[in-house]
């Protein structure tokens, strides 16, 4: 049948800011549907807060709301675009929870619900109308039982007996669930889960902990057809969040007849369930001593784990599953890689490993034992012929550090206890382990994890003892290694293990090239090269070798010729460049690198250049295989990028839009003559190398704050003293202020130290004077070597101190003085015309004392880019695009300058000069001697989002480090109004009457006094801890004292959990973790107050009650509006 017409307009609800759970995947699966239904001609309205998301761009939908996700700015946006219909299912937990809400309050009458009909939202998500209907249709659950008060779970707990795993309804990424040992555990865990659903009801089921977990990737149409996409396995065994255990597709320890059943089951229960015209996720348990097999889950929704599955197979299942939404079948859908219908199953003839990523090096008082509550950031997916060179090559994409399964103990005690605990390095340990003499059953009795992937594990830990220096001159030993998934770093480092010989990493790869051992390139294509593939989506591997020593059986050999014959040319007449993108999401280098290398690759096809992908991150749209011409999905190592490069030969390689990740290979690339595009890589070193930039700075004569450079901790010692505290300790080439810290002391100093050598590789650490109070501010501009443009100057709403990526910030500015704003225009090109920058670059300055100081110049693409982007419609990603391919920023007395990449048949729109090219809403103010956007008429706030709901134990206090996992972006007429949206949007909502709580450092007391009284006169009352509370009534401000928690009961945390606070403010010196500070803080988040934790910030929130009490805050504007006002 053709698509509804009874439609026209769709709303499609977005997932908001990346958070734990909740990140790039649905950034992905949303901006498919978004160009689905535009192209099947449906008008498409899209609300989503995140500006770092591609499927924001005022391009894609024909209205772009960037606003908080609220029912009440929904059905604002309902009325004023005539809504038809609303796609719930492309946005996460966030918009399934936001549009049953509405539903169930009658604010959707009329309005038709795609991908899922509310009743099957309600019983796949609802724990207790899912167990009635997987009962009903014979499915065999865990014993549970559901409680809606702490009273019925209690009655639960005794009748199911422990140990217990405890599940919340209507939650995100394992929200409010755990496992419980004890009743004390069950107490607190289930306290916490009727507190974290919605609709206060957890499900307590009996513990499933050592089972197998598999998941299936299922779709069905309106004619019930079904496929089943993918199966995934997890490796870790039940207990681990699904988001957290290491996974594999296809799963490989079932047996046809287990496939078969749980095939037949997941068919089942969509259509008891109710999924007509999408795709569903559903999880199984089986034990493995018997074979019992339940249904644990599913989601009604495109989810996590269907980006995966549509990575691992290149099966789209958002965009299939967003045509079934609008009346199509899965017979009248092509599958683009093949052409084949999309009622074809996927078949896939290779093995996927997915790694989580962590980042608990951030956290480092946060718990680290992952349970049933997901605790992770990103992934990393490989692809290899084998599952050994699969989870080898997932290893090494992971940039923690590994290439493989590096040493990482050798205290045998310590070894069992990890392998025991689930954790990020558990495998490592099973290595470790193994390596020791522990045996497989040993090992399966400690972790649970199924004995064919130990065994596996096994198989390489044996093998590399093989690994000696005959490696070097056998080209059968060598390809049967590199089968396993070793990297030639890893296989000079076992030589200098095995062997005492102190080889390179480049001489393994030269002695590898000369036995003729080079990777080949087979595609992803849905159907294991069954059918012709349409699109370029590649993998490398080198073959498969099951047991070192042995002969290849002649079934192999079969194999290999197949692969072999697989193996893609690639042969193009275009130019090509090759975007080297930023690897898996982790706390500093997220979604907004990604937007970058997503633009980057759409300005490459808007100039006639063929545009080659390289990434290994399966959430993300730079990986989906329509972004780019040629995708490759690998490990961002020297090794792959050099075989990719070496195959491919582009005209250029971009290594400045994937974060840190690809500048650190800079100086490798260019030692094999690499042909870097945009700014040079001695001008990225100057910048990156605390030391050589120093010396930059001085040599523009600007100001910097005083500073000296250590490589040792001796000499930071005497620097320190030097300069005086306190100080700020920086290493050089790192992202997300890893290991920056702002020291008081000598004491300080010394702990920090260790880390911040470490990490900064045996580059310099710079140390210079942390200036106190100051304002800081982010530029990002564009150069191309001639003229710069100014994209924006954000300025942060928190003092210095407070890493950029954590702070909020403002564009337009609001504190800055013109003369200033002029200063730092020409500051900021005199630095990029200095440094010879062709491309992007972001420049952090502070202003101390009315004096401008230059803080950090990064020749690259910023976190701020997508949010600049939206906030002034110039896309600064596709510009700098444009300029490294050798374009200038504008036309030169308007002729066209000659091009001298352009293509012969291209059409000349290719030529037209890069900001000109991307002016669409004629923002570009090219009178000015710098070139900039004309001011803006509205405010855009950007404001972080933090994870620290999900990790518990973890400091609550900012620093120079970044913890913030999103954004959101909050834009409005005035700043009031933009910052009350950004905090909204950032589930911190400022409330416009009720009572603060109060509690300041000693130095933020005076200040502080005259905040207060500007609350009280706003309506608000206060209590305050006793020093606060003192201040106060010494300045004849009300107030009434509040016991702190050391100081008896009731005090702050009673009042807190009883629902009387509206808004805390609790400010603290840098031991800010310590005593009740950490309590209080703990219990803000836990109760979901909002809450500021510095002056500067509760300051622009007084401006944003005043917007609130006199305006409305739901009243929402499309962003295409805001670029044409």
């Amino acid at each position: 049948m053709p698509k509804r017409t009874d439609i026209h307009t769709i709303l499609l609800i977005g997932s908001g800011p990346i958070v734990i759970g909740q990140a790039c995947e649905f950034d992905y699966s949303g901006t498919q549907a978004v160009k689905t239904l535009k192209s099947l001609g449906y008008r498409v309205i899209l609300i989503n807060s995140n500006p770092a998301t591609i499927m924001t761009d005022p391009d894609f939908a024909d209205k772009t709301y960037i606003e908080p996700i609220t029912e009440e700015i929904i059905a604002n946006i309902i009325a004023k675009e005539k809504i038809d219909a609303i796609l719930p299912t492309m946005g996460g937990q966030t918009a399934l929870n936001v549009a049953m809400s509405m539903y169930e309050k009658g604010m959707l009458e009329g309005i038709t619900f795609l991908g899922a009909n509310p009743s099957a939202i309600k019983k796949g998500e609802d724990r207790q109308a899912f167990k009635e209907a997987m009962l009903k249709i014979g499915m065999d659950l865990p014993k549970s039982r559901y409680a809606y008060t702490e009273e019925e779970a209690l009655e639960a707990a005794k009748e199911i007996g422990f140990p217990l795993i405890i599940r919340a309804s209507y939650t995100l990424a394992g929200g409010g669930s755990g496992v419980a040992y004890n009743i004390d555990e069950f107490k607190a865990v289930a306290k916490n889960g009727l507190e974290t659903s919605p609709i206060s009801e957890i499900l307590i089921e009996e513990s499933l902990l050592g089972w197998k977990e598999y998941e299936m990737e299922v779709i069905r149409d309106k004619n019930d057809n079904c496929i089943i996409v993918c199966s995934i396995e997890n490796l870790d065994p039940m207990g681990v969040h699904t988001g957290d255990s290491i996974t594999i597709a296809p799963a490989l320890t079932l047996t046809d007849k287990e496939y078969q059943r749980m095939r037949d089951a997941s068919f089942k229960i969509l259509r008891e369930i109710g999924v007509d015209t999408g795709g569903s996720n559903v999880q199984f348990a089986i034990n493995p001593q018997n074979g019992r097999m339940t249904v644990i889950e599913m989601n009604p929704r495109v989810s996590r784990s269907s980006a995966l599955a549509s990575k691992a197979t290149g099966y789209p299942i958002a965009k299939v599953a967003t045509m079934l939404a609008v009346g199509f079948s899965l017979d009248e859908i092509k599958n683009d890689i093949t052409g084949t219908p999309a009622s074809f199953e996927p078949s896939i003839d290779y093995i996927v490993t997915k790694i989580p990523r962590f980042t608990f090096e951030k956290f480092p008082k946060a718990d680290s034992t992952l349970t049933t509550g997901m605790k992770s950031i990103g992934e990393v997916m490989a692809i290899g012929g084998t599952f050994k060179e699969s989870l080898q090559k997932a290893l090494c994409s992971l940039e923690t550090g590994v290439y493989g399964f590096n040493p990482i103990c050798d205290d045998i005690e310590i070894i069992k206890k990890e392998i025991r605990r689930p954790n990020a390095n558990r495998l490592l340990y099973v290595a470790e382990g193994l390596r020791q003499g522990l045996s497989i059953d040993e090992i399966h009795e400690l972790c649970k994890i199924d004995k064919w992937f130990l065994h596996q594990i096994s198989e390489i830990i044996e093998a590399e003892s093989h690994i000696t220096t005959q490696i070097l001159n056998d080209s059968a030993l060598m390809r049967r290694i590199k089968s396993y998934g070793f990297s030639d770093k890893m296989i000079a480092f076992l030589l200098k293990r095995n062997d005492k010989l102190d080889v390179s990493e480049f001489q393994v790869y030269q002695a590898r090239k000369e036995l003729g051992i080079i990777p080949r390139y087979n595609e992803v294509d849905t159907c294991a090269a069954e059918f012709p593939s349409l699109t370029p989506y590649l993998y490398s591997t080198i073959g498969n070798f099951e047991t070192i020593g042995e002969t290849i059986s002649q079934s192999n050999t079969t194999n290999t010729r197949i692969a072999d014959s697989n193996n893609i040319e690639s042969k193009t007449a275009l130019q090509k460049v090759m975007i080297i993108g930023g690897g898996p999401n982790r706390i500093g280098q997220g979604i907004e690198f990604d937007y970058c290398c997503v633009h980057s690759s759409f300005a490459l096809r808007d100039l006639g250049v063929q545009s080659i992908m390289y990434n290994c991150n399966p959430e993300t749209v730079s990986t989906d295989y329509d972004t780019s011409d040629v995708l490759y999905f690998e490990p961002i190592d020297f090794e792959r990028v050099r075989s990719v490069i070496e195959r491919e030969n582009p005209d250029g390689i971009i290594v400045h839009f994937g974060g840190q990740t690809p500048l650190k290979l800079a100086h490798s690339l260019q030692s094999i003559n690499a042909k870097i595009i945009g700014t040079s890589v001695k001008a990225i070193d100057i910048a990156e190398d605390r030391e050589k930039f120093a010396a930059f700075v001085s040599e523009l004569g600007l100001n910097q704050p005083k500073n000296g450079i250590a490589y040792k901790k001796e000499e930071a010692f005497s620097v320190a003293n030097g300069i005086g505290f306190p100080v700020l300790v920086r290493p050089s080439y790192v992202l997300g202020g890893r290991a920056m810290r702002i020291v008081f002391n000598d004491e300080e100093l010394k702990t920090y130290m260790d880390e911040v050598i470490a990490v900064s590789d045996s580059s310099p650490v710079l140390i210079d004077k942390f200036l106190e109070y100051a304002i800081e501010l982010d530029v990002d501009c564009i150069s191309d070597g001639k003229s710069v443009y100014i994209g924006g100057i954000m300025e942060h709403i928190e003092e210095a101190g407070i890493h950029s990526g954590d702070s909020a910030s403002s564009l337009p500015t609001i504190n800055i003085s013109e003369s200033m704003l002029k200063e730092i225009e020409r500051t900021t090109a005199q630095i990029a015309l200095k440094l010879e920058v062709v491309g992007l670059m972001n420049v952090q300055y502070a202003i101390y004392n009315k004096e401008l100081y230059l803080i950090e110049v990064n020749p690259r693409a910023s976190r701020t880019a997508p949010f600049v982007s939206k906030a002034t419609g110039i896309p600064l990603a596709k510009v700098a695009t444009r300029v490294m391919w050798h374009h200038n920023l504008k036309n030169i007395d308007s002729i066209k300058t000659e091009n001298p990449h352009a293509q012969k048949g291209v059409d000349s729109s290719i030529l037209c000069e890069a900001l000109h090219f991307y002016d669409k809403y004629d923002r570009i103010d090219f009178s000015a001697n710098v070139l900039k956007p004309k001011p803006l008429h509205y405010v855009c706030l950007k404001e972080s989002v933090f994870p620290f709901n999900k990790l518990t134990g973890a400091e609550l206090s900012l620093g120079p480090e970044m913890k913030s996992t999103g954004e959101v972006m909050g834009i409005g007429k005035s700043f009031g109004l933009s910052f009350a949206k950004s905090q909204l949007a950032s589930k911190n909502a400022i409330p416009s009457q009720g009572e603060i709580f109060l509690s300041l450092a000693n130095f933020d007391k005076k200040e502080g006094v005259a905040l207060a009284r500007k609350f009280v006169e706003l309506g608000f009352s206060i209590c305050a801890t006793e020093g606060t509370y003192r201040a106060l009534r010494e300045n004849n401000i009300e107030s009434s004292q509040i016991l702190k928690v050391s100081e008896g009961r009731p005090n702050i945390i009673d009042k807190m959990a009883n629902g009387q606070i509206a808004l805390a403010i609790n400010t603290s010196d840098h031991h800010s973790n310590k005593g009740d500070t950490h309590l209080i803080r703990t219990q803000i988040i836990k109760n979901s107050i909002p809450y500021f934790t510095t002056l500067s910030a509760a300051r622009v929130a007084i401006e944003a009650i005043k917007e609130i009490q006199n305006s409305n805050i739901n009243e929402a504007y499309a962003l295409q509006e805001y670029l044409r006002s």
